[in-house]
């Protein structure tokens, strides 16, 4: 059954968030697992109150508010609040140490912040900007007075629970009369800092346009009901979680749950049950442990299970005998898990197709608000991600001869730029509007795009041959003994890092009742196994030369990329 197309009277956050509370009144908006859900009435109740806070201290449109918090359901109330009275919102991810999130506060010139008591408490130590209120935010909604000092905020921590009241009493004698204030679309709604593989954080400026087109055009591609339900786990200061897993389903009445501790193998197994999601995002590591340590082991205990799965007919009956465990696994009614922020491994998706789990893979960057290209599970293709959003225009630019080249994008959802950073803004976008994703791939006769890598990572070989390590990487890490990889060039020589799984390495080979010598021989052993199995799997240019043992796990990015620049 399809639903009547939302249209909004403006494309603003303001507009997008009257018209859920108005249409969906008493419907449960957010909540975590076990707690007390809140209404979309109750959510505009305390939007309105958080800005009369806001206001009274001396918060105008146009402001920058950071928001530095974990998972939690006042997160979509602070975030509506701020963006609603036509202030900036600016979220900092809580994986973001304390004095890089000052950092950002200080860049954005933040006059308040929102933080979670428990990032408060690792906040006292680092030097606050003189004029910036802080905020602390828990789940019952406890905000600090103004406080200059750290000395007077530990004396405000210890008053506990009389704190809030003192707080709004004394907001009550100051309270400043709240302005109305039209918000235009193409007003500043966010800045959103990414920390990506490169190393270098930049701040994404997105409109209230950017966001809502990007928030009402995903309606082209499936429907949401207010009888759905969101499992949150990724951090909603990343902006695919932000956008797609909080503005969209609010957009559409659905109810949002956050699970309050971090989401565990056991702790997430539990909220599924509970919860019974009916959506869901994820990034391709969370699917990629799950198909390696709980699916992959059944498929190979023992030589004739193995011989069996490698013939296709049984391979895809034992698939969808996996995939219906799968399903009960995950509470047994989802039907859509959307995977972003990364490349999927193709023996995964190969995997989850057979089994028919209803996954889908989306596309974006934190610059295009984020989703660009994406279907719906009934849609996907193999190693596909998808047509462009609608209203949206892409091109390849410097196509090869295999029509493989790099995307640009065009429209309501690129970005304005990024703040205080011109130079940069002009490296990705040309003068008429084009942004440069730097992504390299194909559009078949479909209008899907289909991803080869990063235009940063390619590495050219020995005769002029494009190199995609992504590609390659996705070959090593179907290895069941490895955790995750890294190729790249050095000096001419093809080599890739391999972060093994040493729990299977010692339950398969019991590497930790050998030597330190026997060990090291096993380790270099499946290395080279690994190394050749690869490269009778890719093209002669892209053949492994070297592989080196990664002790320690790769340091990513929220997303679960590798931070490449600090290996390569």
């Amino acid at each position: 059954m399809s639903k009547p197309f939302i249209q909004l009277p403006e494309l603003t956050l303001k507009a997008l968030f009257e018209y859920s509370t108005n249409t969906y009144g008493d419907r449960p908006a957010v909540q975590f697992v076990d707690g007390n859900v809140m209404t979309y009435e109750a959510l505009k109740a305390k939007v309105s109150k958080i800005q009369e806070i806001l206001y009274a201290y001396d918060i105008r449109p146009g402001d920058r508010v950071a928001l530095y918090s974990e998972n939690m359901p006042n997160w979509s109330a602070i975030y509506f609040a701020v963006v609603s009275m036509g202030a900036v919102i600016v979220p900092i991810l809580p994986d973001f140490h304390t004095s890089e999130a000052m950092h950002i506060a200080h860049h954005a010139e933040c006059k308040a912040a929102f933080i979670s008591q428990k990032l408060f408490e690792t906040l006292l130590d680092e030097k606050q900007p003189p004029d910036m209120c802080l905020l602390v935010i828990a789940d019952k909604l406890n905000i600090l007075t103004k406080l200059s000092t750290p000395s007077k905020m530990d004396t405000m921590l210890k008053k506990g629970g009389e704190q809030f009241t003192k707080a709004m009493e004394r907001l009550g004698k100051e309270k400043k009369e709240k302005e109305e204030h039209i918000i235009k679309e193409d007003d500043l709604a966010a800045i959103i800092y990414t920390s990506g593989t490169t190393g270098s954080s930049k701040g994404v400026m997105l409109t209230h346009r950017n966001i809502t087109f990007d928030a009402t055009a995903a309606q082209h591609v499936v429907d949401i009901f207010p009888e759905d339900r969101f499992l949150s786990v990724l951090p909603l200061a990343h902006t695919f979680e932000c956008t797609v897993g909080m503005i969209i389903p609010l957009l559409n009445g659905a109810s949002i749950y956050y699970i309050q501790k971090p989401p565990t193998p056991t702790i997430l197994v539990k909220a599924l049950a509970k919860v019974r999601p009916t959506f869901m995002l994820s990034v391709p590591l969370i699917i990629e442990k799950i198909y390696k340590n709980r699916i992959q082991p059944n498929f190979e205990k023992n030589f004739l299970i193995k011989t069996l799965y490698a013939i296709p007919p049984i391979r895809k009956l034992l698939n969808r005998v996996a995939g219906k465990k799968l399903m009960e696994t995950f509470g047994g009614e989802m039907r859509f898990f959307g995977i972003g922020g990364a490349g999927l491994s193709p023996l995964v998706e190969k995997f989850l197709r057979e089994a028919n789990f209803p996954y889908c893979i989306g596309y974006g960057l934190t610059e295009t608000s984020p989703f660009l290209a994406g279907t719906n599970p009934e849609k996907t293709k193999y190693k596909a991600i998808g047509p462009v959003v609608p209203g949206v225009e892409i091109e390849l630019r410097d196509e090869n001869a295999e029509g493989i080249g790099t995307l640009w994008a065009k429209g309501p959802i690129v970005m304005k730029g990024y703040y205080k950073d011109p130079e940069k803004t002009a490296e990705v976008m040309d003068e008429n509007g084009w942004f440069n994703t730097e992504d390299i791939g194909y559009i078949d006769s479909d209008g899907y795009f289909f991803m080869s890598g990063r235009a940063k990572n390619i590495i050219v070989g020995p005769s002029g041959e494009n190199i995609y390590p992504e590609q390659i990487e996705a070959f090593i890490n179907a290895n069941s003994f490895v955790a995750d990889s890294l190729v790249f060039d050095d000096n001419g020589i093809l080599s890739a890092r391999i972060n093994l799984d040493y729990d299977k390495l010692d339950e398969e080979l019991g590497v930790k009742k050998k030597s330190e010598t026997e060990v090291h021989k096993e380790v270099a052993n499946v290395l080279e196994e690994i190394r050749k199995e690869v490269n009778e799997k890719v093209s002669s240019f892209s053949r492994l030369r070297r592989v080196i043992e990664q002790k320690e796990p790769f340091v990513k990015t929220p997303t679960k990329k590798i931070k490449r620049y600090l290996y390569v």
